[in-house]
């Protein structure tokens, strides 16, 4: 077996949610991403790879971590899936399940929890993207990643993508991806060594750059 290389997968940094074009950081998003970067470079951790998904919010999480993106890897294998066509085609067969107007947040996650399910058990319908589609996509992202001659990749990706990477590399079901998403935080950092043999999960969803009395108010999940 040969030297390890080294994978930071991080998801990006909070996204508008509740605006009218999520896809982009909010304030906190581009604080939580600049901090981020501050942490690598004070732990002398540099990327000789960056690859993002080709989502405005991906990009611009890797632009506040590294700045120049110019020689990035633009992959839209690490995109996330449609989630708001997943919960649509969902509610569209389980209207009794729609939250109420205002309804906390917690209530939409578990309505994205039950459409994913059901996303996964192929059960829904007028998708653009199934599940197997999706899963397909991310195993050839990250096996360009894990084939690869780098060795100190940072890749900027969501949430559902994460998940599924490690859903793959760990060999868990569908239901552990599914729990997996929807407690992954924004910027979080998922480490992996990897050669042509082995990948090997160092840790998971931290977020060493926010995990203090200073900034633990800026922890997010959306």
């Amino acid at each position: 077996m040969g030297p390890m290389a080294e994978l930071y997968l991080v998801r990006h940094a909070q996204a508008s949610f509740g605006s009218e074009n999520y896809d982009k950081l909010s304030e906190l998003g581009h604080r939580q991403s600049q901090l981020l970067g501050d942490y690598f470079r004070a732990s002398n951790i540099h990327f000789d790879k960056v690859v993002t998904g080709d989502m405005v919010r991906h990009k611009e999480t890797a632009a506040g971590i590294v700045g120049d993106l110019s020689d990035a890897v633009i992959d839209n294998g690490w995109d996330e899936f449609d989630f708001n066509a997943v919960v649509r085609a969902y509610l569209t067969m389980h209207p009794e399940h729609a939250p109420v107007k205002d309804a906390p947040r917690s209530d939409w996650y578990r309505v994205l929890k039950s459409a994913m399910i059901a996303w996964s058990q192929q059960k829904l319908n007028h998708l653009d993207e199934d599940w197997l589609s999706f899963e397909s996509r991310v195993r050839t992202a990250a096996k360009a990643i894990f084939e690869g001659e780098h060795k100190k990749v940072l890749v900027v990706s969501s949430g559902g993508a994460i998940a599924v990477c490690l859903m793959q590399m760990l060999g868990l079901n569908i239901q552990k991806a599914i729990d997996f998403n929807l407690q992954i935080r924004n910027t979080s950092v998922h480490h992996i060594y990897f050669n042509r043999a082995s990948t090997q999960l160092h840790a998971f969803n931290g977020v060493p750059h926010l995990d203090n009395a200073q900034h633990s108010s800026l922890i997010t999940y959306s």
